[in-house]
């Protein structure tokens, strides 16, 4: 890769990034602490889609594949947030909403990527045809 290129990836990761956090924030002002919970599920199904059909299909410029992965969707999604999230239930004895936060997390985000990888199949056979 040259330099532009590289260049072309870092502030593509800049711009999408700035989106993605924007997006999250106003995901945790509506629904609060469950804004978290929304932004992990549909990253998962958004980051397996652009992996399994928009990458794969070549459709997009690798910069901008950099920039809506890395950038928008890894600042959408979180795992510090969904941490301290689970924390804070633990600590103020939320014992139960924890394990189903815990477990929608874990659960809903390998169900939203096996989502996401169907229907980029499913766009993948009917591009194809």
């Amino acid at each position: 890769m040259n330099k532009i290129e590289k260049l072309k990836c870092y502030l593509s990761i800049i711009f999408f990034a700035f989106f993605g956090g924007i997006s999250r924030y106003y995901l945790g002002k509506c629904w609060h602490s469950n804004g978290t919970l929304i932004a992990n599920l549909t990253g998962c199904f958004l980051l397996s889609l652009l992996t399994y059909y928009i990458i794969e299909k070549e459709f997009l410029s690798n910069w901008i594949n950099v920039g809506l992965g890395t950038g928008f969707i890894g600042a959408y999604t979180t795992f510090s947030s969904f941490t301290m999230d689970f924390v804070k239930l633990i600590n103020t004895q939320q014992i139960i909403h924890a394990i189903l936060y815990l477990s929608i997390s874990i659960i809903g985000g390998f169900i939203c990527v096996v989502l996401g990888y169907l229907l980029a199949v499913k766009l993948g056979k009917k591009a194809t045809k």
